[in-house]
């Protein structure tokens, strides 16, 4: 085994393979640029080695200095996690000539899977469906609207080299969209890549994104390790997974395991790797299946995994790589309960999901739990020599909480990276329960600084369409096509709210009078308050009982019962709201409070009821007009310019192109209007809402 371990990336995935690393008795080698000096992945290994500035073409991407730092520090083996060089041929070529294990596949096979074109030729001739589609290379954008023509709109280009992330792809209902994609598409995948050929093929409608993990050892032995559902996406990039999928039938999930080994065995593959399947929801048969790709590495989403079937894969990977056999067959691997992911996302989901960076004032996630007798899930997930939990242990045993991450407090969101901030996983015996967990541990997820995505993530978890298991690809954008303003509240719970926002006034009131006693035993105000919340006014008074208060609204209905206690400057109230567990950031606004729960946030304000009365409030002032001026909605570079001063432009007409993060992201007129003023030039770094042009 080995002594010594370098870890070829950042993050929460360097954080993972540092876990089981220690787990395993093995040191560990960070690798690290300027901007991650005092990330806690470099504070968790055991050396640290600066790799260079910020940008990942300077840094993590930069094999020649990883193969320094290795050297350097006599590690053994590197493990790439995913993203940067983990699916890099060439890198895993270099680390071999010079006697350095790859903990990942051969070369042959990343090469193999890593061209999209011919992959797909590969899993043909292997036996395994692949979409309809054009796989050869396509010379300019006359070209790729003829061969889309021919396949039959919808179709959906993609870059040959791609790698996920929804970097280099574009879905074209029309000639159109594909006379405007096509060389966005290519610039895409040249730049995230290093390779602009493109390739078309037919997309299905009302698709699930079903994907198997295969798991083999340099002996010959390939198991998969059952599916994991990531259908819901946004813009192509995934937002839950989960394991198993509410789709998946037994004989499905054996037919498409069966083929995703039949592939990993062509290429003589070893090492965990992902077999990605596009699957038609509208044939309830299942027979409709289609490969899409195969990823030579380990998956984001493997938590889930892991959690179904009690395998460490991180630790798998390892001891495959050692040159040890795998210590279970395909028969030994049983799927336990569900398990569902959440991406915690620096972005801005009340601004169109627009990237979000800044520090972390506020870094709090919820408190992880392990299974009741599958032993600590967070620090590897494995047990003995097999990495097998033993068969079924944890069945039956209440819902647990796994918190993935590799940020914290005070750090900083940068733009140069991945904007993810944690991985939010929970297991339970029942999808239902799982999903549940969920919602309780997001409620209790406390971010500040940069714009997040938590509770957009909570109003998933709580949509009628989600809870059904009625998914597909489209399922934000078929759900939320207005954007997203926060998840509904029931009128019970903004009664609910209500009652927490008037034991808080309370309490607030109780201190500033220097009045002694909790609530529970009675303060010496009055215990009533006139909340003004969603546009009600409603008229609270408690009764307190030995566990909690029973809070009576308007004088009428079933009284709503509150049990937690708060104390002011607190930033989470958690408790039970009749009776069910519940979660409230609470923040202050001036005289009002800022309670957020359940996926949305209400502003309440509290009163006496002899001030209610009288009380005025502020009237809000009118924002200015900014539809006159094309504002860049997100930290970018300027790609391109398609319009000049004194242009007339229609509704629709593409304007600009931004890049962030590796997307270019069209930005087109609201309305028809003439450009007044071009404020930009391609080439500029701008900032959000920089002015771009002026219209009139």
């Amino acid at each position: 085994m080995f002594k010594k371990i370098l870890i070829a990336n950042r993050g929460e995935i360097a954080c993972r393979v540092i876990r089981t690393c220690r787990k395993m008795g093995i040191q560990t080698v960070a690798v690290y640029s300027d901007a991650d000096a005092r990330a806690p992945h470099v504070m968790m290994a055991d050396e640290a080695v600066r790799l260079g500035p910020p940008p990942a073409s300077e840094s993590y991407l930069r094999a020649d200095l990883i193969l320094l730092a290795c050297k350097e520090t006599g590690a053994e083996a590197v493990h790439p996690g995913y993203g940067f060089l983990s699916e890099r041929t060439s890198f895993a070529q270099l680390l071999a000539d010079n006697g350095i294990a790859f903990i990942g596949p051969p070369p042959n096979a990343i090469a193999a899977m890593g061209d999209k074109i011919e992959s797909k030729k590969l899993a043909s001739k292997a036996g395994v469906n692949v979409v309809p589609g054009y796989l050869g290379e396509i010379a300019d954008t006359d070209e790729a609207v003829r061969i889309a023509s021919d396949i039959g709109y919808p179709v959906m280009m993609k870059a040959s080299a791609g790698g996920g992330g929804g970097k280099g792809m574009r879905l074209a209902w029309s000639e159109q969209d594909v006379r405007e994609g096509f060389e966005a598409t290519k610039r895409e995948g040249l730049a995230s890549f290093g390779d602009d050929r493109v390739f078309i093929e037919k997309f299905i409608e009302s698709p699930r994104h079903i994907e198997i993990q295969v798991l083999g050892d340099q002996q010959g032995n390939i198991v998969y390790l059952g599916e994991r559902e990531c259908s819901i996406q946004r813009r192509h990039q995934k937002v839950v997974e989960e394991a198993p999928s509410p789709f998946v039938t037994p004989e499905m999930r054996k037919a498409m395991g069966k083929q995703a080994v039949a592939l990993a065995r062509a290429v003589d593959y070893y090492s965990a790797g992902t077999v990605e399947l596009i699957v038609s929801g509208a044939d309830a048969t299942g027979k409709s299946f289609y490969f899409l790709e195969m990823n030579t590495r380990l998956q984001v989403e493997h938590p889930v995994t892991e959690a179904i079937t009690g395998l460490d894969l991180v630790e798998q990977m390892i001891r495959v790589a050692a040159g040890e056999p795998l210590g279970f067959t395909q028969d030994d691997v049983k799927l336990n309960g569900w398990a569902i992911e959440n991406r915690v996302y620096a972005e801005d989901p009340y601004r169109g999901f627009l990237p979000s960076t800044g520090r972390l004032v506020r870094y709090r996630p919820p408190v992880p739990s392990a299974p009741a007798k599958a032993g600590a899930q967070m620090d590897g997930l494995g047990a003995g020599d097999t990495g097998l939990l033993p068969s079924q242990e944890h069945e039956g045993s209440a819902p647990y909480v796994r918190v993935d991450d590799g940020v914290r407090e005070g750090g900083e969101v940068s733009i140069f990276y991945d904007p993810m901030i944690a991985k939010l996983i929970t297991w339970a015996p029942t999808r239902e329960e799982a999903i549940d967990a969920q919602v309780a541990a997001l409620d209790a997820f406390e971010i500040d600084g940069p714009g997040h995505n938590v509770d957009f993530l909570s109003a998933l978890m709580q949509h009628p369409r989600f809870r059904e298991g009625r998914l597909t690809t489209g399922f934000i954008a078929e759900e939320y096509p207005e954007g997203f303003q926060g998840a509904p509240a029931s009128d019970r719970l903004i009664e609910g709210l209500a009652a927490i926002a008037a034991m808080i006034g309370l309490e607030t009131d109780a201190r500033g009078h220097e009045i002694d006693g909790q609530l529970n035993g009675g303060p010496a105000l009055s215990p009533e308050r006139v909340v003004r919340i969603a546009g009600r006014d409603l008229h609270v008074s408690f009764d307190g009982y030995e566990e909690g208060l029973l809070a009576t609204i308007d004088g009428e209905g079933d009284p709503v019962d509150l049990q937690g206690a708060w104390e002011p400057g607190q930033a989470l109230f958690e408790g039970q709201l009749d009776g069910e567990p519940i979660g409230v950031r609470i923040e202050r606004k001036g005289r009002k409070w800022k309670l957020t729960t359940r996926g949305a946030s209400h502003l309440a304000e509290v009163w006496p009821p002899h001030v209610a009365a009288l009380a005025t409030h502020m009237i809000e002032k009118v924002p200015p007009d900014l539809s006159r001026f094309l504002l860049c909605p997100m930290p970018g570079l300027l790609v391109s310019l398609n319009v000049s001063e004194g242009d007339k432009v229609e509704a629709g007409q593409p304007l600009a192109v931004v890049e962030a993060m590796k997307m270019e992201n069209i930005l087109r007129a609201e309305k028809a209007a003439t450009v007044k003023r071009v404020d930009a030039k391609p080439g500029d770094s701008l900032a959000v809402d920089a002015v771009i042009l002026e219209l009139e």
